[in-house]
């Protein structure tokens, strides 16, 4: 495994947690169930990172936050992402055509010239008015 995740994919994402999972023996473990649960929980543990921080102090780049904080927010981060690569795997899910079919269906529902700037539900900009 390389020192750095520098040009990562998915693909050796998954099989890098499938092999650690096999190493283990904790594929019995890793039900489609049990990871959503797992996924859940490590997204509270990051969502607790800026919990009281406000929007001032969470601003992109999360400048002001201590090396610590960040390296914290880093490893959530990184929790949160390799439950979803296992979910995807166990479930057989090629989460890259996944990802691809769903921004493809967003930029549908939000056509950049009329969402542009907008907030607004992707229902604000049918021409039907559904």
């Amino acid at each position: 495994m390389a020192s750095t995740g520098a040009g990562l994919t998915l693909e050796e994402l998954t099989r890098i947690q499938r092999e650690f999972a096999q190493q283990r023996g904790w594929e019995k473990f890793h039900s489609p169930r049990n990871l959503i649960l797992a996924l859940v929980g490590e997204v509270g543990e990051l969502s607790e990172c800026f919990q009281w921080l406000g929007d001032d102090g969470a601003k992109p780049g999360l400048p002001g936050l201590s090396e610590e904080k960040r390296a914290h927010i880093g490893d959530e981060l990184s929790d949160v992402l390799c439950y979803l690569v296992r979910l995807a795997d166990v479930c057989q899910v090629d989460l890259s055509a996944a990802v691809l079919s769903k921004i493809g269906k967003n930029a549908e529902k939000y056509p950049a010239d009329k969402a542009y700037g907008s907030c607004a539900k992707y229902t604000a900009y049918r021409d039907d008015g559904t």
